[in-house]
């Protein structure tokens, strides 16, 4: 094969004196100010009865459903110490400096809010969700692309034509590559193990894949249910077969059968769950466009 790139990028994007910013941090702002801009779009076509202010407020409390959703998800079942953090570290789980957000906490955590939100507005919660669920591709793909940029959440190694080299993961090649000749040879020859770019899978189908589909589906009103489903239908089927060439998290290895990760165990109800909403989308209303 020929020489594999190597994802090597300063995690900084610049710097305001002694105030560091990353590109990370950089992503997540990015993609919240797309999902304001085309959730506007979408509001002044009728998507949802709302003013410009409301539709503000359910943002900001998207936003923070992202934030305290993802971060206690992530703590609960994905945090190297286990659940003891509640009773021996509970400030752990304000150390955001220290890495960890989890999808499906932040899912959750906006669902919740678009369910609070919608109660506040006399509109039904389902209506809201439909209303969000396209724009959120776009978050999701932008964070798949800043883990590239931090060379973190690498794949399985492999011999394709696009394979690349985490230097993050050096001690991991080392481990795999010995007492596998051919494994050793690449690790010698490169000076690593290439392997799968799998935040860029994730970026190709979570992000760009997603986004095209839900979006061309939404241009025109839906059944109710129906871009939800189809969202967690999509979502929950990328996910667990990306799994398959990502590598799982350190802390927790494979669940079961060497190949089950705890982000197919928890891709496994989104998948259910988007078969149901798509069903019952079949007799549902379609909300009307708001004048």
């Amino acid at each position: 094969m020929s020489v594999p790139f190597v994802v090597q990028f300063d995690p900084v994007a610049f710097k305001l004196g002694p105030l560091q910013v990353h590109w990370y941090g950089l992503m997540y702002l990015l993609g919240f100010a797309l999902v304001a801009v085309l959730g506007e779009y979408r509001r002044r076509r009728g998507r949802l009865p709302v003013s410009r202010d409301a539709l503000g407020d359910l943002f900001f409390y998207g936003m923070m459903g992202v934030i305290v959703g993802g971060r206690v998800w992530y703590m609960l079942f994905y945090y190297a110490g286990g659940i003891g953090w509640i009773w021996h570290e509970p400030l752990a789980l304000f150390k955001v400096w220290d890495g960890g957000m989890s999808f499906h906490g932040g899912l959750l955590g906006v669902v919740l809010a678009g369910w609070w939100w919608s109660r506040r507005h006399r509109l039904h919660p389902f209506d809201t969700i439909d209303f969000v669920a396209p724009l959120v591709p776009l978050g999701l793909g932008l964070g798949r692309l800043g883990n590239f940029i931090n060379g973190e959440l690498w794949g399985k190694p492999t011999d394709l034509p696009w394979a690349m080299i985490f230097p993050g993961s050096r001690d991991e090649d080392i481990a795999l590559a010995s007492g596998h000749p051919d494994l050793s040879q690449r690790l010698q020859q490169f000076g690593g193990l290439p392997r799968h770019p799998s935040q860029l899978y994730e970026l190709a189908l979570e992000g760009v894949a997603m986004f095209a589909v839900l979006w061309l589906v939404s241009l025109k009103p839906r059944p109710r249910y129906l871009i939800s489903g189809l969202f967690a239908l999509m979502y929950g089927c990328f996910r667990f077969a990306v799994e398959f060439v990502r590598v799982p998290d350190a802390q927790l290895g494979y669940l079961a059968w060497g190949w089950l990760t705890m982000g197919q165990v928890q891709s496994i109800p989104l998948i259910a769950v988007g078969l149901v909403l798509i069903a019952i989308s079949r007799r549902a209303p379609v909300l009307p466009l708001a004048a």
